[in-house]
């Protein structure tokens, strides 16, 4: 297959296994862009055939759907397979898909005669043959692509038999589809990987980015700059948050009101209305999984929960269970009808939205909470406690499943990513941690913001939560 050719033994001998294999590449590449003449040059002058003679005749009388010379071609090479079972499997493959084009051709009676006569006896994959018997009932060629998933002759069936085909076939003898494109797709992911500012929905890929130069993103279109103060507020602002859909921010604040910006238009932020009538100084809001409601609720010492209509601002629910309670902590649940409410004296419920408790937890005396994504058979909620660690809590059967992260001082605040997978600290006096949940482990620790004496929250950000953000004492964001 990489032999010399005549005048070129010499040029031929001094190339590497590397050398071939591009050269290899960039005939493949040219022969799909149509360019036949450049190919047959490029052969001539390295002496590299891009295929092995026996694969390319193969591929050619598949894709032309000669059935009988495709069958002789697999015999001869047959010895470049890894194993019997491989050929065989190719084989059934180049069988199916003459049957299914008799199908389609109408060809009823010989059809049949494949199906008994060479599918049947190959005794290989029966359900498969089964399913192919019950492709003759169908009404029409429609009825026929649609129920066996295929695409036709015309829709590219051969094309894609022959993708399927050549896995079995060593890439010495022919390479894999598109095998320089899939390259270079691979070195613009690496690159964008790398890349510290790289934060877009787009996947890397060929034409969105030159190939001339390596990807960098610059940090112009990073946040690293106030754009707006909102100043309506006359105390401190003890929390913020997004909506899920990025269309609104609320704001909560030692003032006792929760506000609702508009932020959909980002030049033009405004003031969408006030949630007022808390009796306690908002520490902790929460939007609902579907974005309708919000959840409010205060410090230590406040024992109400709040849950607002985004839509209209009226008063949902006012959950109290006693005025003893302490329920500073508190997350919604993925149905967005019920919530989880706790606290540091020791109170832990299960709600629903019109305020009636549906379970309790006596004696876990909780700092923060949040209800991990649904990745198990029951929806579990994390909680960091007074014993410094996070457990997680199945209400459905009340059952904890162990202490899932166990740190040195006290969980101040936590965040869970949107896939569950991944936890996000802030520990009293040791700055940011991340722990993956799954295994139970440390995964890094962040240095530089301050937390001491106040609850700081922190979140993952960027499109695939490739970022995370931290407030401090010290009057930065991190």
């Amino acid at each position: 297959m990489n032999g010399s050719t005549n005048g070129h033994d010499d040029a031929t001998k001094s190339l590497t296994k590397t050398n071939r294999e591009i050269i290899r590449l960039f005939g493949q590449y040219l022969r799909d862009l149509g360019f036949e003449r450049s190919v047959d040059a490029l052969v001539a002058e390295s002496g590299c055939a891009i295929e092995h003679p026996a694969a390319t005749k193969f591929q050619s009388h598949v894709l032309e759907g000669d059935w009988e010379k495709s069958f002789g071609a697999l015999e001869d090479i047959k010895p470049l397979l890894s194993s019997e079972k491989d050929f065989k499997k190719m084989k059934f493959l180049l069988l199916e898909e003459k049957y299914m084009e008799m199908l389609e051709r109408k060809e009823l009676m010989d059809a049949l005669a494949c199906l008994r006569q060479d599918i049947t006896p190959m005794d290989f994959d029966t359900g498969k043959v089964h399913k192919l018997s019950s492709y003759m009932m169908c009404s029409g060629i429609d009825d026929l692509k649609a129920t066996a998933d295929w695409p036709g002759i015309d829709g590219g069936a051969r094309r894609k038999l022959m993708d399927t085909l050549q896995e079995f076939l060593p890439p010495s003898a022919m390479l894999p589809p598109k095998r320089l494109e899939q390259l270079l797709g691979q070195a613009l992911e690496m690159q964008a990987d790398q890349c510290v500012y790289h934060n877009t929905s787009c996947k890397p890929s060929l034409g969105f980015y030159s190939l001339l130069t390596d990807h960098t993103c610059t940090n112009d279109q990073f946040p690293s700059e106030c754009h707006y103060s909102l100043q309506d507020h006359t105390d401190e602002v003890l929390h913020v948050q997004f909506s899920h859909n990025g269309k609104w921010l609320a704001s909560g604040s030692k003032d006792s009101t929760v506000i609702l910006w508009d932020v959909e238009d980002a030049s033009d932020i405004k003031k969408a209305r006030t949630l007022q009538g808390h009796p306690f100084a908002v520490a902790w809001l929460q939007w609902s999984p579907d974005d309708q409601y919000i959840l409010v609720c205060g410090e230590e010492d406040s024992s109400e929960v709040f849950i607002w209509v985004v839509e209209t601002g009226e008063l949902k629910c006012r959950f109290v269970h006693s005025v003893n309670d302490s329920l500073s902590a508190a997350a919604w649940c993925a149905d967005s009808h019920r919530f989880i409410a706790a606290g540091l004296r020791g109170q832990f419920y299960q709600c629903n939205i019109d305020g009636t408790m549906l379970k309790s937890w006596e004696g876990v005396r909780v700092h923060c909470l949040a209800v991990q994504p649904a990745t198990h058979a029951h929806e579990l909620v994390l909680a960091a406690d007074t014993h410094m660690r996070v457990k997680a809590y199945n209400f459905e059967g009340t059952t904890s499943s162990g202490t899932i992260v166990q740190e040195s001082h006290p969980v101040m605040s936590f965040s869970v990513s949107s896939d569950g997978r991944q936890a996000l600290l802030n520990v009293a006096s040791r700055g940011l941690h991340l722990w993956d949940l799954k295994d139970e482990t440390l995964v890094k620790r962040y240095r530089g913001i301050s937390q001491r004496f106040y609850t700081i929250h922190s979140c993952f950000g960027g499109v695939n939560e490739d970022f995370i953000a931290s407030g401090s004492e010290d009057h930065k964001v991190y």
